[in-house]
């Protein structure tokens, strides 16, 4: 069944091709003039690109192609005029096996007038050169489907410099992006040291202060139970902004460890379903605890939700992890907290994705490459 959808793709690609070269050709001869003229250049660049797109996705969808979006360089217009030729190509080739099939049909069938009578071979002469005919047409159109796909390749695909050029751009973007991400953590850090663990002791010191002045024994006794329980809870915070810097649990024993924590000391009802057979690289546990947690912390500060559910998987080398919880959704992937775990994804060639509608649910996908 995969086979025989695999063929009638296939077929609709080379009839869409054959369609689409009776505008491709003359195109070719006419933006020639166009693009001469400064006033109508940039209109015949465009129309020219567009042909050459509706064949990348032509190819993709239909003949098996893997072309990157959009066309290669300066490439458009000569590949637009080759494909015109080859489409016109393609077009007879289909003409000529339709008709092989229809005249064959004829022949075996007696149509023609020319048939001998029936004897005890004809279906053995029948199979035989149905067999025959399939095979030479099925030969025909693979071969111009493996023509089509290299002209879309040379034509369309990235050369290796335009490939080095965009990776270039892709690593000093994500360069910029993680610098920008490590000073938001850094200033996010001063500010929990600032507003949560230097508030703390500064009260110690005073709740101490007084205490030493205290000429009452009770009163100062009351005031060292306040200092203590003042110094127990700095020494809390001051252990939530260490895990927040990276958990310790992922040196211990690695992400699976670590998330059990995080689903035991969170508000939430967290369904946890992880299923990575092997350890991760330190790198990619560490992204994607944090994606987690930030999603969990978003959640429960932020989208009222009952409940979250966490999965971790690996396919294909590739690390998988969604979160999503049943909460009022509107989640914004442009949001300090999210941007920066976007940037800190990118920089490790992982993909970002966010759902989040009014009204909920909220669901966040992460994949990040991994051995």
């Amino acid at each position: 069944m995969v086979v025989v959808r695999a063929a009638a793709r296939g077929m609709v690609g080379l009839v869409l091709g054959a369609v689409m070269a009776v505008v491709e050709l003359p195109w070719a001869l006419l933006a020639v003039p166009l693009r001469a003229l400064p006033p109508t250049r940039l209109w015949s660049v465009r129309v020219t690109r567009m042909l050459a797109e509706a064949d990348r996705v032509r190819v993709n969808r239909c003949l098996g192609g893997a072309i990157a979006v959009g066309p290669a360089g300066g490439r458009a217009s000569a590949y637009v005029a080759l494909r015109g030729l080859l489409g016109g190509l393609g077009g007879a080739v289909l003409m000529l096996v339709g008709v092989w099939v229809v005249l064959s049909w004829r022949a075996l069938s007696g149509a023609s007038g020319e048939r001998a009578e029936m004897s005890w071979h004809d279906p053995l002469t029948w199979t035989a050169f149905v067999v025959l005919v399939v095979f030479l047409a099925a030969q025909a159109l693979m071969g111009l489907a493996a023509l089509e796909r290299r002209l879309a390749v040379w034509g369309l695909a990235p050369s290796d410099k335009e490939v080095l050029r965009s990776r270039v751009d892709q690593l000093s973007r994500t360069r910029a992006e993680v610098l920008e991400a490590v000073d938001d953590e850094r200033r996010r850090i001063e500010r929990d040291l600032h507003d949560g663990v230097q508030q703390r002791l500064v009260a110690l010191g005073m709740l101490l202060g007084r205490a030493d002045r205290a000429a009452d024994r009770d009163a100062a006794a009351s005031l060292f139970r306040q200092a203590q329980e003042e110094s127990r809870r700095a020494l809390e915070e001051l252990r939530e902004v260490a895990w927040r810097i990276y958990p310790a649990a992922l040196d211990d024993g690695g992400l699976p460890v670590a998330l059990e924590s995080l689903a035991e000391s969170s508000g939430l009802p967290i369904l946890l379903d992880y299923d990575v057979p092997v350890r991760l690289g330190p790198a990619q546990e560490t992204v994607a605890y944090f994606v987690i947690c930030e999603a969990v912390t978003n959640a429960l500060k932020h989208s009222r939700a009952r409940r979250v559910e966490v999965e971790v998987r690996r396919s294909d080398g590739r690390l998988l992890v969604r979160v999503s919880d049943d909460g009022v959704g509107g989640a914004r992937a442009d949001g300090r907290g999210l941007s920066g775990l976007a940037r800190r994804v990118a920089a490790h060639d992982g993909r970002f994705e966010l759902d989040s509608p009014a009204g909920g649910p909220t669901a966040l996908r992460v994949e990040l490459p991994c051995a």
